[in-house]
């Protein structure tokens, strides 16, 4: 893969990357057409299913693949490239090498999963290596992950745009994703609790509510009513340092994120909003 993108880069061609786990859905399918309006002229999509971002007691091994679907919604969707690379190719004997960003890795997603962004950015860094991209297109659905790998980009200097695109969802507001295919009838009927709980934010907050407490309290209520529904984290956060914010103050860009767990399936969501 390193030397077709060398191959392309010194041929004046714009790569774009859109890294994923597979089991693609119509969430990944729009990066595509968002990298296209950068100027792209080949796409390249990376599935791995990166073993070093779970932690021994999360999904690795029964995390949903099936590559020959994958393989035809990509094609369908106008990915020039198919990246499917083996886990020794990722990941070779003797492998001791992780990239770590400090700080904002430590809150949210990181508090609850504590190696979980060191096996992002080790895997997006090789990624980036390995296809050169001059744009790559992340999800605003896993907003932690895209703060984290800008500040990555920032500070290692890596020559590569970051496009982050906004979420896309079912009809009934539940963001998509590959591991909603866990969940039951009833929790899927449940799920969609999350986005209802960020419209009640938005909704408190355009009324003039700027107590992140009351914010936090009125969206673990209506969640805490589905039965199957245990809250591991909701936070109104600042939206580049991902700190608490107690109150919420005019001009601030703010990130409300949560993450629930409806039984064993783990599903985040978030909002942003400028104050």
């Amino acid at each position: 893969m390193q030397e077709t993108a060398e191959r392309l880069r010194n041929g004046g061609k714009r790569i774009g990357l859109i890294p994923t786990m597979g089991f693609l859905h119509d969430g990944h399918l729009s990066l595509v057409r968002r990298a296209r309006e950068h100027s792209v002229d080949c796409i390249v999509m990376s599935l791995f299913v990166n073993p070093t971002q779970f932690s021994p007691d999360e999904d690795f091994h029964r995390y949903p693949r099936d590559f020959e679907r994958d393989k035809n919604l990509a094609s369908g969707a106008g990915v020039d490239i198919l990246f499917f690379p083996s886990l020794e190719e990722i990941y070779p004997k003797r492998f001791l090498t992780a990239v770590s960003v400090d700080t904002i890795t430590t809150v949210l997603e990181g508090k609850i999963r504590p190696t979980h962004f060191r096996g992002v950015t080790t895997i997006v860094a090789k990624l980036f290596h390995l296809t050169k991209p001059h744009v790559a297109v992340f999800g605003q659905k896993d907003a932690q992950q895209a703060v984290v790998i800008q500040q990555m980009v920032r500070d290692l200097n890596f020559d590569t745009q970051i496009i982050v695109a906004p979420i896309v969802r079912e009809a009934d507001g539940l963001a998509m994703s590959s591991r909603n295919v866990y969940l039951s009838p009833e929790e899927r009927n449940e799920s969609t609790v999350l986005y209802r709980s960020l419209c009640l934010a938005q909704q408190l907050i355009a009324a003039g509510e700027r107590d992140s407490e009351t914010v936090r309290t009125a969206m673990n209520n209506l969640i805490a009513q589905m039965p199957h529904t245990q809250i591991d984290y909701i936070s109104p956060a600042d939206a580049l340092t991902l700190e608490d914010r107690p109150l919420l103050e005019t001009g601030n860009r703010i990130l409300i994120s949560l993450a629930v767990r409806f039984t064993a399936t783990r599903l985040i969501d978030n909002c942003l909003l400028t104050i």
